[in-house]
């Protein structure tokens, strides 16, 4: 299976250059995995370039994880991290994902300094 880097899937979600999504939409037409990297580098995009907001941000991962043609790494981790992030969306996506790819390799708690990652079970403020 192909696999995606964060310019090609942003260009799939933000749709703002006709002749990148048409190229995009036919590498991805047979099937393509996207990694976490991948994932965290577009919603930090979305954010930060595109100001897109908490909602926009979680509808964006939803849209990803249920895409008929893309395969998310770790999707079950992808989805937990975005149940963390819709219900406190201050740690952001990426520090809620860190956190269920901590859960999932059985490392917890996941030591942090961030006030509001360690609100979110299975982190510990250091």
């Amino acid at each position: 299976m192909r696999a995606v880097d964060t310019n090609l899937l942003v260009r799939l979600l933000v749709r703002d250059d006709a002749a990148q999504v048409k190229a995009a939409e036919e590498f991805v037409a047979g099937g393509a995995w996207v990694s976490q990297l991948v994932l965290a580098e577009t919603i930090w995009v979305l954010d930060a370039v595109h100001e897109r907001s908490a909602a926009q941000l979680a509808a964006a991962v939803e849209m990803l994880l249920n895409h008929e043609r893309l395969t998310v790494q770790d999707a079950d981790a992808v989805q937990r991290a975005l149940e963390h992030f819709r219900a406190r969306p201050a740690p952001g996506f990426s520090d809620c994902l860190v956190l269920e790819i901590a859960r999932k390799a059985g490392h917890l708690p996941l030591g942090t300094f961030d006030r509001a990652s360690s609100k979110l079970e299975g982190a510990q403020r250091v």
